[in-house]
């Protein structure tokens, strides 16, 4: 542990850094295309493509400085202007990386899309946000065409129709040197749409000055140095890979591998391998695939974090082993970026405590609410998880696009306090422990019962590959726990598994947190970025239970 004092040399340390970061990205004449890449040496390498080519490719900022210069001119010919919305629909390539640097330097507003989204749910984030064009790959355009995008103008990066606009023509066509537009810290760069956890996505506005958090967590969160090769394994259709595998590292001037294709646990070992990766960043449920394959990279990693979803305590008693390293929780939000990190940086660096997403990121300062005030609650007590806007300098989140009243209903107190919509614990030493979303938590005969952590114990069961815990009601108890489980190949349901996974709760957890019912199902209902959606699992229960009852149809 370290001293008192080199604690507070720390935190002045850090303070000094987001306030320097702040004056850069937050200042009047902020312009994007500057910061994310003229900036830096145009030799120096801002990314490797990983997939496209034997040792993969190469992007210097130079070659993307040029090539994003034509690509922007282009783009403003076919009358495309600052505050315009454009959206990319792409597998990681250098064409992707490009069109995001061509849109901001034209000052345009970049919006995602997922590729593995359907054609509804392109069409949506297009019309919400009213988007002048689509950049696509090829093999997504039968997806664009599905979706009836309006008149938005569709640019295709590959084999193009006729009839359509090509990605490489309109490179060809542009001249370099096209000025890169200067909007100033509060302009958007981005208008992304949250995962649709809890509901129909939302879409939140990124401004310039976000850059100085995502830096600061590259720095504090991750420690991503110089010397290593750094890989955040996350999709950038989705806010953890876009803010930290892509706009954090062009930011900082620190190169980013990109793998193309889809993800499969040997591919990922054969990167970690080929590359010599140090720094891996990516979700749990890479961890449990590289652990359920029973794989592990030939040399050890400098650094393993976690983000997206809580991480279970098996994956850490793999990884030691494995990866030479463990794991190491963070907690973020598409509204903020990160905030609370097991920080992997040595000055912030503590050692890790079962259960805890740790502690709060420089720059921000999180805070446990009382369920039903604004009051601030005393260690070790649930309440609901928010972040203090007065005193949270990197806070940039103003609202959501277009929807009022769902923006008023993050802010409490006259915008003093922002809802994470996440329920949670800290303890005296300023650690936080997720419990679950607010609409998750179970209330159990007066007790609250964060789902988490009665499906982190219900993991531990071998023959389980995947679960979730949800409220089910009960007349005497108000609600009691069901839990849905995927069962490993090779596992069958019995009703002395279920008596099994039962008992691991009461044993492991809490005697009255148990699963009253346990349901054996073939897949959990996600979101495309791989959350598990437990508001369907709730009604999918509820109507089992419907139809269940005598005179049902």
């Amino acid at each position: 542990m370290r001293s008192a004092s080199s604690t507070s040399e720390a935190a002045v340390a850090a303070a000094t850094r987001v306030n320097r970061l702040l004056a850069v990205y937050g200042d009047a004449n902020a312009c994007a295309a500057h910061l994310l890449c003229d900036r830096h040496p145009p030799g120096a390498v801002a990314c490797t493509i990983v997939g496209s080519q034997p040792g993969g490719l190469d992007l210097t900022y130079g070659k993307l400085r040029a090539k994003s210069e034509r690509l922007a001119a282009s783009l403003a010919a076919l009358g495309l202007a600052p505050g315009d919305r454009v959206a990319t629909l792409m597998g990681k390539s250098e064409a992707f990386i490009v069109s995001l640097l061509a849109i901001w330097r034209l000052g345009g507003v970049h919006v995602p899309l997922f590729t593995a989204f359907a054609p509804p749910a392109i069409a949506y984030r297009v019309a919400a946000a009213k988007a002048r064009a689509i950049i696509c790959d090829a093999d997504q355009l039968e997806k664009v065409d599905q979706a009836e995008t309006g008149d938005a103008v569709v640019i295709v990066a590959g084999d193009a129709p006729p009839n359509l606009l090509s990605f490489h023509d309109l490179l060809e066509r542009g001249p370099e040197g096209f000025p890169a537009a200067v909007r100033g810290g509060s302009a958007p760069i981005v208008q992304i749409y949250t995962s649709g956890t809890t509901g129909p996505p939302k879409g939140v506005r990124v401004p310039i000055r976000a850059l100085a958090g995502f830096e600061i967590y590259l720095q504090y969160g991750l420690d991503v140095r110089a010397s290593d090769t750094y890989w955040n394994a996350a999709d950038p259709g989705w806010a953890y890979g876009l803010y930290y595998a892509v706009l954090a590292p062009l930011a900082a001037g620190t190169t980013t591998l990109l793998q193309t294709g889809g993800f499969s646990a040997q591919g990922m070992i054969q990167t970690l391998d080929d590359f010599g990766v140090t720094n891996l960043a990516a979700a749990p449920t890479v961890y449990r695939s590289l652990r359920a394959a029973g794989l592990k990279p030939r040399k050890p990693l400098r650094c393993a974090s976690s983000a997206g979803e809580p991480l279970t305590p098996e994956v850490n008693t793999w990884s030691v082993q494995a990866l030479g390293v463990e794991v190491r929780d963070h907690y973020g939000q598409t509204e903020c970026g990160m905030l609370i990190n097991n920080h992997q940086r040595p000055i912030l660096r503590q050692p890790l405590r079962s259960g805890s997403m740790g502690q709060a990121m420089p720059g921000w300062k999180p805070v446990v609410l009382a369920p039903d005030s604004d009051a601030l609650v005393v260690t070790e007590t649930p309440g609901r998880l928010a972040i203090d806007v007065l005193e949270s300098p990197l806070a940039w989140f103003e609202g959501y696009v277009d929807e009022p009243e769902k923006t008023q209903e993050k802010f409490t107190s006259a915008g003093r306090w922002y809802l994470t919509g996440d329920s949670a614990k800290t303890d005296q030493d300023g650690f936080f422990y997720f419990a679950a979303r607010d609409d998750d938590v179970i209330i159990m005969a007066g007790y609250r019962i964060g789902p988490v952590e009665v499906e982190a114990v219900i993991l531990t069961h071998e023959a389980i590959s995947e679960c979730t815990v949800v409220a089910a009601p009960d007349e005497l108890r108000g609600e009691v726990l069901e839990a849905a489980v995927v069962l490993r190949e090779g596992y069958a349901v019995s009703d002395a598994l279920t008596a099994e996974i039962q008992a691991l709760v009461k044993t492991g957890f809490a005697a009255h947190a148990y699963p009253r019912r346990v349901h054996y199902v073939e897949a959990l209902p996600k979101t495309p970025s791989g959350k598990v959606q437990r508001f369907i699992v709730r009604q999918q229960l509820r109507d089992l239970a419907r139809d269940a009852q005598p005179g049902s149809r």
